[in-house]
């Protein structure tokens, strides 16, 4: 592979027909088009390691096949029987199916493995974000969220274009989110033990390429995506998106050929000893320290960039920054900073991987935002019983100890996706996760959670108060704190995934949101807190200077204080005082001639 960076490569309608470019380290390439089943291959030319062809039409459903050596044990996995996906590749025929097929040598593939659709790209400068740190973030799973919706017709559920219905707008403005972050749309594959147990993996944090939409939630592609991120944009609510860049889903050795280890194996990191790193946790880890993956990486972003959304939230992000260490200075965040369409977006850091020091909190660059489990395990321990009033206070002062500069960089939360759902952390002391078919042994083992006395659902009136009010101040301490709230679909309301913390298998009920019974109280509870926070003349991500620090008696906090049951934060507002009160035995309440009741 070449230090130099790819050019423009994937499917371009050009004057006359299509130009078609793959990087590829392959000793031949072909082109694949499709015609139903009727195959025509066409032999590429050789630029370096840049391959192309200019063949006439636009109307294209194409694919790869690429020759040479297959040798798995020095990472050579050139085999012409696998029909391999354009890593640039915009839209898809058919979703990935998994099939052990996929992985072995000889077997050919291009009646399983999808064919790219070609799409014209999009050109030309977004328009501004419209989310601004500091203001609600929604975290949503587009089947989730839509499947049991009663106003969304059935044909359209667990589509994008869902998003755009009216009544699904409705509940975003009453929520007052500013932004939905989508779980990822991009085509995935299901992971090779779940097919055997009936499972299909319901969140797509199993991509096979990065920009490719999968046609099962966006089965009007590119203009689903543009369409409906069009109508969200006209009702003041942005787009992130959610995007994975650590691995992909072609797994370990044992994983299927479809699209990278048939063109380029090289994408993929590896030890000294020729090993695949497995920083991940899936299998293999892209190597970001290369200049073409980087490439590959900030396409994706400019392509989506155009398509209107505001930013992006990273999975697993030091993968990005290694090399094979994290390192702070990476060239990734230099070429995100210098690019004129990227430098305006929003970036999220999932800031940690399972790789050798792979924690990496606050190490960001400073105009990232990085979602911050300090905050939610310690707001979770204060309200459980066990926390410190003076590790609260910290991370209602934004985590001042991990993030410096005048404006918190926290995304701040106390239950996303992955783990109990806020629901469940009040009524489940261990995982259920049975269903998984993993014995219970996935998901977070040492959650911080409590059941009030009783494991699961109750109808005892004074467990269910005790549950109710624990949720409440839970969500106004994430409301009422420096920094950025992010809430998880579905929470507003009070689902519930029976005490499943990995739910990432289930794309059925156990996830879908019950919105004929949801609680309205609590939602409108959120809404209340989300307008108290929006129309509350105080800068939420930049307070700390101004803040005083009491007992709940009004005094100033002593050292010894800081071990008691909570204290009262008190914000300049113009001639008043806002007065927030942390207290474990009542709740919180904000006070300026209004009380929040928890």
């Amino acid at each position: 592979m070449t230090n130099q960076p790819s050019p423009r490569l994937g499917a371009q309608p050009v004057p006359g027909g299509t130009r078609f470019a793959v990087h590829s380290t392959a000793e031949r390439v072909e082109l694949c088009l499709f015609d139903g089943e009727h195959e025509r291959r066409i032999a590429m030319t050789r630029d370096g390691e840049t391959w192309s062809t200019t063949v006439p039409g636009t109307d294209h459903l194409y694919g790869y096949r690429a020759h040479g050596d297959y040798d798995p044990a020095r990472n050579l996995w050139f085999d012409p029987t696998k029909l391999l996906v354009d890593p640039y590749a915009l839209e898809l025929d058919r979703p990935f199916v998994q099939s052990p097929r996929l992985a072995r040598y000889g077997e050919d593939t291009a009646d399983i493995v999808p064919r790219a659709r070609v799409v014209a790209p999009l050109t030309g400068s977004p328009l501004s974000p419209l989310f601004r740190r500091g203001q609600l973030v929604y975290e949503l799973n587009l089947r989730s969220f839509t499947m049991r919706h009663p106003a969304i017709a059935p044909e359209q559920r667990s589509t994008l274009a869902a998003l755009a219905h009216p009544a699904v707008i409705d509940h975003l403005r009453k929520l007052g989110v500013a932004a939905v972050e989508l779980m990822p749309i991009t085509a995935a594959i299901d992971e090779r033990h779940l097919p055997p147990l009936g499972l299909r993996n319901a969140w797509g944090y199993n991509p096979v390429v990065p920009m490719a939409l999968c046609p099962e939630p966006v089965p009007g592609g590119v203009a689903e995506l543009v369409a409906t991120v069009a109508a969200l944009r006209e009702a003041g609510i942005g787009v992130i998106l959610d995007l994975v860049f650590n691995h992909m889903g072609e797994s370990d050795v044992q994983g299927g050929t479809l699209s990278f280890r048939g063109l380029d194996p090289e994408v993929y990191a590896r030890a000294p000893d020729g090993m695949l790193i497995n920083d991940a946790g899936t299998g293999n880890t892209l190597d970001a320290s290369r200049p073409s993956v980087r490439a590959m990486i900030l396409d994706t972003l400019r392509h989506f960039a155009r398509a209107g959304v505001d930013g992006f939230r990273f999975d697993l992000a030091p993968v990005l920054a290694r090399g094979p260490g994290f390192d702070p200075n990476a060239p990734i965040f230099a070429e995100i900073a210098a690019d004129p369409i990227l430098v305006t977006r929003v970036m999220i850091a999932e800031p940690w991987d399972i790789g050798p020091g792979g924690y990496q909190l606050g190490h960001f660059p400073d105009h990232w935002l990085e979602w911050n489990d300090r905050y939610r395990d310690q707001v979770r321990r204060f309200w459980r019983g066990d926390g410190r009033p003076g590790d609260l206070a910290t991370r209602v002062a934004g985590s001042a100890d991990v993030f410096a500069g005048p404006a918190s960089r926290s995304v701040n939360f106390v239950a996303a996706h992955d783990g109990f759902t806020l629901a469940d952390m009040v009524a489940y002391a261990e995982r259920h996760n049975h269903a998984n078919g993993e014995d219970n042994r996935d998901g977070h083992a040492d959650e911080i959670s409590w059941n009030h006395g009783v494991e699961g659902p109750t109808d005892d009136p004074a467990i269910r108060a005790a549950r109710n009010a624990s949720v409440r101040a839970m969500l106004a301490t994430l409301f009422l704190s420096r920094g950025t709230p992010m809430l998880t679909a579905g929470d507003e309301f009070g689902r519930s995934q029976r005490g499943n913390n990995n739910g990432y298998a289930q794309n059925n009920e156990t996830t879908w949101l019950d919105w004929q019974n949801r609680d309205e109280a609590l939602e409108n509870f959120v809404a209340a807190l989300s307008a108290f926070r929006r129309d509350t003349p105080i800068d939420w991500t930049d307070w700390l200077a101004d803040a005083e620090w009491r007992t709940l008696s009004g005094d100033p906090m002593g050292p010894e204080d800081w071990d008691g049951d909570g204290f009262a934060l008190h914000l300049p507002l113009g001639d008043e005082s806002l007065i927030l009160r942390f207290d474990r035995h009542h709740g919180v309440s904000a006070m300026r001639g209004v009380v929040i009741e928890s």
